[in-house]
């Protein structure tokens, strides 16, 4: 019985040490064959984040009929008999995993253009993005397309893995000529932080550990980087954006208004004003489910009860007086246009935006983007995989900043 009081201690305080870490949600992006999936295969395995059953069972597969082949670390991530069969990555593959210094949920995203709109899905809730180069092909359009997307969708950091050093004899005029060359691009991009790293995912080269085989790079290894880059000063905590997701009513005593904290501070106390209406009360409690609390950040889900009885539902946004974003029925956007079907112009459309579903009207499309030099060129409506700056009349008003 002891014993068993002594594992059920250890295990609580094993996970209490994990929630402790801050996490680190991060992406693998690049055009395809870059070696992403083997990339996060490696990561996993010399950061000791894989079962030996699980090693056993890959080793099986990457053996087939070849006793002497080596593992092939993509089969970590790539679960789709197809995905095996092509050895590409059709779907975003998620993994979690953690180290001593803090936690990890990886997408493992496609490099193939048919793929792009899940490319697009699995970087769009990450922190940041790695962005793999085969060293032998350099920077490539969709190598481009990537990073572009990353920046669209709000990616602060980009770490720039050239990969396959190992089949260039880890020369370094080659990583160099690759960083100069991707540079000049990245500086058309609004991404705050780039980092690059050489590695090669295959033999394990500056992954986790340092490499002997490239002694000219005096940087961290990948996963040193991803340990240390910081991501907290990346969160608004100035401008309240509370979208209010649905309405809790347990019993007649309390009446709740759920969702996640997007941006800013809130507090009991606070003046407040309800998007779209523009009533203003205060916040009254703020309640999750470990209880009351005296404020929440993001991204903590939360239910707020309000001084007032007023009326707030699904779609509306809590924000401070005096603290507003634009609030528009008609706007413009940066699209990623993820149909198989072309841009209909004549035909409404639905848009997600916080939590409300809205429809749209497409009035114009201002610009096309050509990904390979940033350049704007003819406006005609978006094809799939393009990507396009569009002006949009919606039926309900759309808050922004």
């Amino acid at each position: 019985m002891q014993q068993e009081a002594d594992n059920v201690s250890g295990i609580d305080e094993f996970l209490a040490q994990d929630a402790g870490k801050d996490l680190l949600r991060f992406a693998a992006i690049g055009s395809i064959d870059d070696g992403k999936s083997t990339l996060i295969g490696r990561l996993l395995h010399d950061s000791k984040n894989i079962y030996e059953d699980q090693i056993d069972a890959i080793r099986e597969l990457s053996r087939g009929s070849d006793e002497s082949s080596e593992i092939d670390f993509s089969l970590v991530t790539d679960g789709l008999k197809a995905e095996r069969e092509q050895k590409i990555t059709i779907d975003v593959a998620y993994r979690y995993f953690s180290t001593p210094r803090r936690r990890f949920i990886i997408a493992d995203t496609p490099g193939h253009e048919q793929y792009t709109r899940n490319m697009a899905t699995g970087t769009s809730t990450a922190d940041l993005s790695i962005i793999l180069i085969d060293a032998r092909h350099g920077v490539l359009p969709e190598t481009k397309r990537h990073a572009f997307i990353s920046s669209l969708l709000g990616v602060s950091h980009l770490l720039v893995a050239v990969n396959k050093m190992d089949m260039v004899a880890y020369e370094q005029n080659v990583y160099d000529g690759i960083r100069e060359d991707f540079i000049e691009f990245l500086r058309k991009l609004r991404i705050a932080d780039v980092r690059f790293v050489p590695i090669s995912a295959l033999k394990g080269d500056n992954v986790v550990d340092r490499s002997g085989n490239m002694p000219w790079y005096q940087g961290e290894p990948l996963l040193e980087i991803l340990e240390s880059v910081y991501i907290a000063g990346d969160r608004n905590l100035i401008d309240l954006r509370f979208p209010v997701q649905f309405a809790l009513r347990p019993h007649q005593d309390f009446r709740g208004y759920c969702g996640q904290v997007a941006s800013g501070i809130i507090r009991a106390g606070d003046e407040v004003t309800v998007l779209p209406s523009m009533q203003q009360t205060r916040i009254k409690s703020i309640v999750s489910y470990d209880g009351e609390l005296d404020a929440a950040a993001p991204p903590m889900s939360i239910a707020v009860t309000l001084q007032d009885e007023i009326d707030v539902s699904r779609g509306d946004m809590i924000v401070h007086r005096h603290n507003s974003p634009r609030i528009e029925r008609r706007f413009e956007a940066m699209v990623v246009w993820m149909s198989e079907q072309p841009m209909d112009p004549k035909k409404p459309y639905f848009m997600k935006h916080t939590t409300q579903l809205t429809r749209v009207r497409i009035d114009e499309v201002r610009y096309r983007v050509d990904v390979d030099t940033l350049n704007r060129i003819e406006a005609v409506p978006l094809k799939l995989n393009e990507i396009g700056r569009v002006a949009f009349t919606s039926t309900r008003p759309i808050f922004y900043d």
